[in-house]
């Protein structure tokens, strides 16, 4: 098996710290644990060049080479047998069809309502990995996860056709080249209206890696801008949300941090996040759009429609959508304390030198005018004299006889 055969795929922020293994269940799933390690015993497996095993840890940015896909077939000697999945029934079929709201040979885009997981896990059956079967309609290969939503988070899910198109959107995500925008109703209204939220995320302890919060000495680098839609007097405010980075549950994080939870989020935020007057319960966060290259060129551009808990609840309050369909996708983040302290000392020190340049060509104009007086110059400084010294004496011409 030469180097070519193998395949390269590019761990993304969502998966940054998990194990290697449930990488495979991500994104691979129909290679099991058992080819998984064998891989890693023959030294196939690797990561970054180095040799892997399925228990390592695996940071966002990093290379994962993986044997072809033909080295995981049943029919082989040696392979494992394949599990088969159940077959999914017409409800079933008929659901997750109707989550479709963009689709082309290399990707598929749903609008995951809130709720549905978007993998499995502990007693976590119905979700939208078990279901893409559902979404293969005519291509070749089950379609495959790229990125994650959490489970109350609704809206833009990027699904990919093909092997290829996996790879590319997955190297799109961890380059940050994709742009993720979403809606949020959080609990209060930032001093600030539009601003960045600079704090590292690591695994609160005693959660069992279940819930995030900002650890300052050993957490992730996360960054987030937001951005103040439209508020509710000093109560709630509307909203968008830009992540720069793709830490577990970090736009939750990020605003209870600031003291503005997300509307709902009892994780984060706790009895404060819920509002009374007819308000949800619900989570109210939402992927409401989805900029990315396309792998045949041209980029795909997809929105997601609310749900109805988020959008009734932006009519009660008197929010009017529109204005959230308004907001510049392309602005600049407001610049940093630091810059803008950078910024003035430039700005200080070009007022100074504009000031000498006048005064300097004041002196010049006034010089070339006819019948200017000569600029008089200045008359030498004495030298300073020491203290208690005494004039030296006159030297006297030498007699000669």
């Amino acid at each position: 098996m030469s180097d070519s055969d193998f395949r390269t795929f590019n761990v993304g922020f969502d998966d940054d710290g998990i194990r290697l293994d449930r990488w495979f269940k991500r994104h691979l799933p129909d290679t099991s644990f058992t080819t998984v390690a064998m891989w890693a015993r023959s030294g196939q497996l690797r990561v970054d060049g180095a040799r892997s095993t399925p228990g390592d840890r695996i940071v966002a940015g990093q290379q994962i080479r993986v044997p072809p896909e033909e080295a995981a077939r049943p029919d082989m000697p040696g392979a494992p047998k394949k599990r088969d999945r159940p077959e999914l029934s017409p409800e079933q079929t008929k659901f997750i069809q109707e989550l479709v709201i963009h689709r082309d040979k290399q990707g598929i885009v749903l609008n995951k309502p809130p709720g549905l997981a978007t993998q499995g896990g502990t007693k976590t059956i119905e979700h939208v990995d078990a279901l893409l079967d559902g979404i293969q309609f005519d291509g070749e290969s089950r379609p495959k996860l790229v990125h994650r939503l959490d489970k109350d988070t609704s809206g833009v899910l990027l699904i990919a056709r093909t092997t290829r198109a996996a790879g590319y959107f997955a190297k799109a995500f961890s380059s940050r080249t994709a742009k993720k925008i979403y809606w949020a109703l959080i609990v209060g209204v930032p001093s600030i209206e539009d601003g960045t939220i600079d704090l590292p995320i690591g695994k609160q302890p005693g959660s069992g890696g279940e819930k995030m919060h900002v650890d300052e000495a050993e957490g992730s680098p996360a960054r987030t801008r937001y951005r103040v839609i439209e508020r509710a007097g000093n109560n709630t405010a509307w909203v968008e949300l830009i992540p720069h980075t793709g830490r577990t549950h970090q736009l939750r994080v990020h605003m209870a941090a600031i003291g503005h939870p997300i509307v709902g989020d009892g994780k984060y935020g706790g009895q404060a996040a819920f509002l009374t007057g007819g308000i949800s319960r619900k989570m109210h966060l939402h992927a409401r759009r989805l900029r990315i290259d396309h792998p045949d060129g041209g980029e795909i551009d997809v929105q997601a429609e609310l749900p109805t808990h988020f959008a009734e609840s932006l009519k009660h309050l008197g929010f009017d959508e529109m204005l959230g369909n308004m907001m510049p996708l392309d602005t600049p983040p407001p610049p940093s304390k630091a810059v803008k302290k950078q910024q003035a000392k430039q700005h200080a020190k070009n007022v100074r030198k504009d000031r000498k340049g006048e005064r300097r060509n004041r002196g010049t104009e006034a010089a070339a005018r006819p019948g200017a007086k000569p600029p008089l110059k200045a008359k030498p400084k004495p030298k300073p004299k020491t203290p208690g010294a005494k004039p030296a004496p006159k030297s006297r011409p030498r007699t000669q006889y």
